[in-house]
């Protein structure tokens, strides 16, 4: 009987860690998202997304050198990720960049898609901010990742003239991500 019931007992423990664990398929680390790694390769994305769908458009423009997007969505049909091979073409390419398509995606320190600038930069050091024309470029070297913000959510004086230094204390906490990248 006391068999038994350890038994029992060290199925609940076993049960409520399970549940306790963060759902690892929407993990991003330095070295993985979900469930793929800084080695994955583009012929590997069928076993990974077994369950969900791949699309991978050939425009016919092979001989350009364009690298054609692939993207991931869920069986419901959310848009998880859109994934950059290095070579175009080529079934053994690893995965070059990484846009985060879906909000359960997240970040050990809490970053999502949803967060803002202040969210990051009270999570991570920012290693550079680039100016561009419609966009800031926030990169975090930490967890390779690049993070784009709207001009239109900074002030009117840093919008329109692309060779300022755009400083961290200029953009707004609030300002909300446009797009959350990861490379490899």
């Amino acid at each position: 009987m006391k068999n038994r019931s350890l038994i029992n007992f060290m199925v609940v423990i076993a049960m409520v860690y399970a549940c306790s664990k963060p759902n690892s398929s929407f993990t991003i680390n330095p070295q993985n998202i979900g469930l793929l790694t800084d080695s994955t390769q583009v012929k590997d994305l069928v076993h990974i997304y077994i369950h969900d769908s791949i699309v991978n458009y050939v425009g016919g423009d092979e001989f350009t050198g364009a690298i054609d997007d692939i993207d991931i969505y869920a069986t419901t049909g959310e848009h998880l990720l859109t994934l950059s091979p290095e070579e175009a073409l080529d079934s053994t390419s690893l995965i070059k960049t990484i846009a985060i398509k879906d909000e359960r995606f997240i970040t050990a320190k809490g970053i999502n898609m949803n967060s803002t600038f202040g969210d990051i930069q009270s999570s991570y050091k920012i290693s550079n901010i680039q100016n561009t024309i419609k966009n800031v470029l926030i990169t975090v070297n930490e967890i390779n990742a690049f993070f784009i913000i709207d001009k239109d959510q900074l002030p009117a004086n840093l919008r329109y003239d692309m060779s300022l230094k755009i400083e961290a204390v200029q953009i707004p906490e609030n300002a909300k991500i446009k797009s959350f990248n990861l490379y490899w």
